[in-house]
């Protein structure tokens, strides 16, 4: 037999708890985002997580237990088809609550739940191109003796790449030196005409 949480329920038994868990359920999933008691959060969100999960999976016995707490058919296709899919390289933490402070009423703690829509990885981080340079050379040697001559015909045109733009940025330096010397030229010319 399971274990009851400890504290008061939601409703007044058991069952009321589980009707009013399905009903924030379905409404986060048919609204995205809910705003609801801070406890009434903490408790929907593994319901809702667990039922997300289950979407992932996709299969017809899944989408039965599914349907035992959703009861609307609507939303449950919207969670299988669209919610799911979004979800679908996200391994875990699907919602988020967000404290917004007390009811004006009874001063109860207030907090919106809602479907985190974020990409996964969206930090970025970039590097220059001096440590990337220095590593492919040394990389291309191990690369070659492990992976065969395949390998090698791969990274030619890389490595081909690679000395073109090194030979563009040191023809450059040099043109940017010839006309420096070329504009520093008449001046000294002139200031020999006057000494």
């Amino acid at each position: 037999m399971p274990k009851p949480t400890k504290g008061a329920r939601l409703g007044g038994s058991p069952a009321h708890e589980r009707l009013i868990l399905a009903n924030l359920a379905t409404d986060l999933f048919r609204h995205g985002k809910i705003r609801t008691t801070v406890t009434k959060a903490k408790r929907l969100r593994p319901l809702a997580e667990r039922l997300i999960t289950k979407a992932k999976k996709g299969d017809i016995h899944n989408r039965r237990q599914v349907l035992t707490v959703v009861k609307d058919k609507g939303v449950v296709h919207h969670l299988f088809t669209e919610i799911a899919t979004t979800f679908a390289e996200r391994p875990g933490g699907y919602t988020r609550i967000t404290k917004i402070g007390a009811r004006k009423g009874d001063n109860a703690p207030m907090a919106v739940i809602e479907l985190v829509t974020e990409p996964l990885n969206a930090v970025t981080t970039r590097r220059t191109t001096a440590p990337a340079e220095t590593a492919a050379p040394a990389a291309a040697p191990a690369t070659e003796a492990a992976e065969g001559p395949e390998a090698s015909e791969a990274e030619e045109p890389k490595a081909e790449a690679a000395e073109a733009s090194e030979a563009s940025e040191t023809e450059a330096a040099e043109t940017e030196k010839g006309e420096a010397a070329e504009a520093e030229a008449p001046e000294a010319a002139a200031k020999k005409d006057e000494a």
